[in-house]
């Protein structure tokens, strides 16, 4: 029997989860949810979130991870509950789900490379963007995306993903803060730290039903929970780590680059447009450019920031494909040929992302709406009630302090447990609720609406 793969490096499970939370779901989806949602009613929602279901479900897919040594689906066999499969395989199939639009995104992020070096993105942005995010060249760069991902990930743990993560997320951190202090110079820019910044409660009151669920499901998007993505990569990881403390690590690295990206790209839309909560989807790909068209070295700046967004984007879909692939590789088959097939079957299901942008939005409200809350309340009902008192003891392992085992328990087995019902409730509420046709996006794919 082969031997199972593990990290090499402690650092480099931390930087490889880091950089499954960071990605695209931070750089990209962040200031658009943002931007749409409320600004910092947004904003507080998403950090309330982090705190009180994000961070105790993370150590909670860790637990799983690490005691069984196994992937998401099979974990739960070797954990002694083989019919709790079905949690694993909700997250799974919510990693090949979403990984398929993702694909696309990081067609178009390729596509603003090359647009970057000739200029093309920079001359009329919004003309640009439009040109390049459907039809048959996107499907191309869709599948350039892919390839890219299967490639990495068919190189293993150790080789693949850790050996690439490593570079990944520094270069992340540090273009950011870079374009962080260039945004900040610019005029007008102080309206988009306003609108992220000042706090207004009543702004929460007045649009709960929009502002929490897509505050709550973008900080589980943001952290790669519901995907079975932690669990996965927890899997690879020995006795002797502090679960804790790389959870608390990952939680604050992903919460700080998601912030930073917004005051990036929310300043950009404010100096650009006047209106800082008039991005969308493609806010990242219009804004800036925007703003690099008027600098002397605009090209070349664009041609760095986006290939640092290419590189966040290839850090998560990798972790994405992982999920899925662990478990081929664990019933016995080999890692290469099933990274490939599963990439083409991915790459086929993100085609219609590709050729319209309208199932695009469809695969991420059904991502983001439904599978990801339904798989972080089966994981908090499972740790928390299932498992119990095994997991406190599977958390204490590596710790010095065992005082916060039981309160982490404690935590899951009620308020989390709580706050994770309320927002699938709310979900479930915005998902089958329609009062007008443009909210039917997330029920019917839209050549059926």
């Amino acid at each position: 029997m082969v031997e199972r793969e593990t990290w090499a490096t402690r650092l480099g499970f931390i930087l490889a989860a880091i950089g499954s939370a960071v990605g695209l779901g931070n750089i990209w989806r962040f200031p658009f949810q943002t931007a749409s949602s409320g600004g910092s009613a947004f904003l507080a929602v998403y950090l309330l979130a982090v705190v009180v279901i994000g961070i105790p479900t993370i150590l909670a897919e860790f637990v799983i991870g690490r005691r069984s040594h196994l992937d998401a689906i099979n974990a739960f066999r070797r954990l002694g509950r083989p019919k709790w499969w079905f949690v694993g395989a909700i997250g799974v199939v919510g990693s090949f789900w979403t990984l398929s639009y993702y694909s696309v995104v990081g067609g178009w992020v390729i596509r603003y490379v090359v647009g970057s070096l000739n200029g093309n993105a920079l001359t009329a942005p919004g003309d640009y963007f439009g040109a390049v995010s459907a039809g048959p060249e996107a499907v191309a760069f869709h599948a350039a995306f892919m390839l890219v991902t299967v490639v990495i990930v068919a190189f293993g743990i150790e080789r693949g993903i850790e050996l690439a993560t490593k570079f990944m997320v520094p270069s992340i951190v540090v273009l950011l803060l870079g374009l962080a202090v260039f945004a900040a110079t610019l005029p007008g820019s102080g309206q988009g730290y306003e609108f992220l910044l000042a706090f207004d409660a009543s702004a929460i009151a007045d649009n709960a039903a929009q502002v929490i669920p897509a505050a709550v499901g973008q900080a589980l998007f943001s952290l790669s929970l519901g995907f079975s993505v932690m669990i996965t990569y927890a899997s690879y990881i020995g006795k002797d780590d502090n679960l804790v403390t790389d959870g608390l690590t990952i939680a604050v690295a992903n919460t700080f680059v998601g912030v930073l990206a917004g005051l990036v790209v929310l300043p950009l839309l404010a100096t650009q447009t006047g209106d800082p909560g008039s991005g969308g989807p493609g806010a990242v790909f219009v804004a800036i450019p925007t703003a690099l068209a008027n600098l002397p070295a605009g090209r070349a700046i664009g041609v760095v920031f986006f290939l640092v967004v290419l590189i966040a984007a290839l850090s998560s879909s990798i972790s994405l494909l992982e999920a899925v692939t662990s478990y081929i590789v664990d019933r016995g088959y080999s890692r290469m040929p099933t990274a490939a097939g599963l990439g083409g079957i991915v790459f086929l299901l993100g085609v219609p992302s590709a050729w319209d942008t309208a199932w695009l939005g469809w695969f991420d409200g059904i991502s983001v709406s439904l599978f990801l809350p339904i798989a972080v309340l089966l994981v908090v009902l499972f740790v928390g009630w299932v498992m119990g008192r095994d997991a406190a003891d599977e958390l204490r392992q590596g710790m010095s302090t065992e005082g916060i085992a039981p309160v982490w328990l404690w935590a899951l087995r009620t308020f989390v447990l709580v706050a994770v019902v309320g927002v699938v409730a709310l979900n479930l509420y915005d998902l089958f609720t329609v009062s007008s046709p443009d909210d039917a996006v997330y029920i019917l794919p839209p050549p059926f609406r």
